[in-house]
């Protein structure tokens, strides 16, 4: 766990619809807010129920209640479910101070699947982050998920990997007390799994 570093210190998590980003980002927000710093949520979507883009900006404070889009140049942490969208998200919201968490895994959408575009190479899609940020973390969350038996899961890996960088002022039993209180049984058993898998996967 650390302080702020920058107050606001403007997170945004961005992937496609279905990812499940927009849970990620009020599960971060609750935890936050139950130790006792001022935080923002909102959402800016495409066309989600067709694969579009979702991007979620979670604006944290100690002293602060801040807008709830981060301004264009502003954010400090990108975490993407996806890479390209991590790209887009980090080309508009993004500077030289920015870190990112990505998912290595595409998501392909409706476009590329019929054939009319074509996907961007990855390489160039890591090394354009890379060059576009301070600090790149970039990790198979998604295949950590599938062998988990639970593709749906991969955000909740991309979570434990954020808090395993030591940016947010979060830590990870913290956040785990979040999940208890928001699930239960199998199904907690599982976002708690996937939580520590991130984070000893980014360690």
């Amino acid at each position: 766990m650390t302080t702020l570093k920058n107050d606001p210190m403007n997170l945004i998590i961005t992937g496609v619809g279905g990812q499940g980003n927009v849970l990620i980002s009020w599960l971060i927000g609750e935890t936050l807010l139950e130790h006792n710093y001022q935080v923002t949520v909102g959402e800016t979507y495409g066309v989600s129920q067709r694969g579009g883009p979702v991007a979620s900006h979670v604006r944290i404070s100690k002293n602060k209640s801040y807008s709830a889009i981060t301004p264009e140049g502003h954010a400090n942490i990108i975490l993407g479910l996806e890479p390209m969208e991590s790209l887009r998200i980090l080309s508009i919201f993004g500077n030289e101070n920015t870190y990112v968490i990505t998912n290595s895994r595409p998501v392909y959408p409706m476009a590329v699947a019929m054939g009319e575009i074509k996907y961007p190479d990855l390489d160039k899609i890591k090394h354009s982050i890379k060059m576009l940020s301070k600090k790149l973390w970039y990790l198979d969350a998604s295949q950590k998920a599938i062998d988990l038996g639970v593709p749906l899961i991969t955000n909740m890996i991309m979570v434990g990997a954020l808090i395993g960088t030591g940016l947010l002022p979060l830590n990870l039993k913290q956040f785990k007390k979040r999940l208890e209180m928001s699930f239960s049984g199998e199904k907690l058993a599982l976002n708690l799994k996937a939580l520590d898998l991130g984070y000893s996967g980014i360690k």
